[in-house]
């Protein structure tokens, strides 16, 4: 069988240097434009400059098995090469050679007429890039090795369609076993918003067909239960009767605090009950909340962390971050001390603080206090890096703009006895590298979602106010 050449574009490798390795036994070729580029990025502090130094790591250490201009052995049976940007008569006059993504799209061109008889393929992240290839006739396709397909986008709630005998035996003995459920279906598996539609409505999948076998796992049924997930029971008959659980163990169990109010704030719909029920455990030291704009995520989860540190004892301190990328430009640009630089960029976090520090009914409680005692500490992302985090509630906020790499790098700086919590809107993105399928909230849900420390939960409903409510689903 014929080898395919797939050509690598920058984004590809500044996303994930091991990308390289992901094309099996086929031939990878890396433009000496991409190699200008990687260079270019390296001195970045940046997650990006991270990447652009270890490709640039590999691709050396690539060079011990020969020389990378002629082609070197990777995957066992795959090849490697890094080649001259091509042939320049194959673009019109017209085409700007200096232009990286052009002399990327000559490089296919000029393997198209080398090797007419192989399949030749432009791999990028870039949308636009792959549109001009398709115009030059080359064919290109997005890198997915390390993209969440709409399946493993978890939501981390179900609901089940069961018999009233089934919702009264869960409340008669506040639980109920896998094998009472086994032979009920799934009536949706509430993991995506409907973008296409004007309502929040959510996508109705089958989630037997997950393949992920080391969940809590019903062996007579198709359904897959992982640690920490909500179900919701409703009878078959009326859906005016039904019940919320959580997976624990070997069953379905009732919820702790379907009622609390925390800090004065209490849950206005089922998800914001669900994303207490989460922050509320001392057992579930790792949580991460998505929804869109106004649905509460980041005041649940200082809420939380505020009854945990002032009114529970259970942590030393909340620490409060959040990346600095909105528009682009670091904090160093803007005048005066560090709390001036971080004012614009904190700023809601603050709004909801002060929030819910006028609802708690603590009348002594206030942030310049919490700043005194020390508990309360809110600092940009960049400082978290090279610490070890230990007993604080930890709330890294707009978690949907970092990489599965960044992801990881702050998950191994929490300490012992720390809790974490990662909010984000995956529709609401400024990078421009990340999507909702490989940004580092989406993949953390997905493939932590096995583990009996981990718990997640997908808000929809829209709480901030009405105006936000309808802005956010018409706009």
């Amino acid at each position: 069988m014929t080898r395919k050449i797939f050509i690598l574009d920058t984004n590809v490798l500044l996303m994930n240097p091991e990308a390289i390795f992901s094309f099996e036994d086929n031939e990878v070729i890396i433009p000496l434009a991409v190699v200008e580029e990687i260079d270019d990025m390296k001195n970045k502090s940046s997650d990006l400059g991270y990447n652009a130094r270890e490709t640039s790591r590999i691709l050396d250490r690539l060079r011990t098995k020969g020389k990378l201009s002629e082609g070197v052995e990777i995957n066992d049976d795959g090849i490697l090469k890094v080649i001259i940007n091509g042939d320049t008569g194959n673009l019109p006059e017209a085409v700007d050679l200096k232009k990286v993504d052009n002399r990327i799209i000559n490089s296919g061109l000029t393997l198209s007429q080398k090797y007419p008889e192989r399949r030749i393929i432009l791999v990028s992240n870039d949308i636009n890039l792959r549109l001009v290839a398709d115009a030059f006739g080359l064919e290109a396709e997005e890198h997915r090795s390390d993209r969440l397909s709409e399946k493993e986008l978890y939501s981390g709630f179900l609901e089940l369609s069961v018999t009233k005998e089934i919702i009264d035996e869960f409340f008669r003995n506040n639980k109920i076993p896998f094998e009472k459920l086994d032979r009920f279906v799934i009536d949706n598996n509430y993991n995506n918003y409907n973008n296409n539609n004007d309502s929040n409505n959510i996508n109705i999948n089958s989630k037997s067909n997950s393949n992920n076998n080391s969940s809590a796992n019903n062996s007579n049924s198709g359904i897959n239960f992982y640690p920490n997930e909500f179900v919701q029971l409703i009878n078959q008959q009326t859906s005016r009767q039904s019940a919320l659980g959580i997976i624990e163990e070997d069953y379905l169990g009732k919820l702790r605090y379907q009622q609390r109010e925390v800090m004065g704030i209490k849950p206005l719909n089922r998800e914001q009950t669900l994303a207490f029920e989460l922050l509320l455990r001392d057992e579930i030291n790792l949580i991460t909340l998505a929804g869109k704009a106004g649905t509460g995520k980041t005041l649940l989860a200082l809420a939380a962390g505020l009854e945990k540190v002032v009114n529970e004892d259970i942590y030393t301190r909340i620490l409060v971050a959040r990346p600095v990328i909105p528009m682009g430009k670091d904090i160093g640009f803007l005048p005066g001390t560090k709390e001036d630089k971080l004012q614009p960029w904190m700023q809601p976090i603050f709004d909801n603080l002060d929030f819910i520090l006028k609802k708690s009914g603590q009348s002594d409680l206030t942030f310049n206090k919490l700043v005194e005692r020390e508990q309360i500490q809110i600092e940009p992302l960049t400082y978290i890096r090279g610490r070890s985090v230990p007993e604080q509630f930890i709330i890294i906020d707009e978690a949907q703009n970092l990489s599965k790499h960044e992801v990881k790098t702050i998950i191994t700086r929490v300490g012992k006895d720390s809790k974490i919590v990662l909010t984000g809107d995956p529709f609401q993105i400024d990078n421009p590298f990340l999507d909702r399928h490989n940004n580092g909230l989406s993949h953390l849900a997905s493939r932590l979602r096995n583990e009996k420390i981990s718990g997640h939960i997908l808000l929809t409903k829209g709480e901030r106010s009405e105006l936000a409510r309808i802005a956010s689903e018409k706009l």
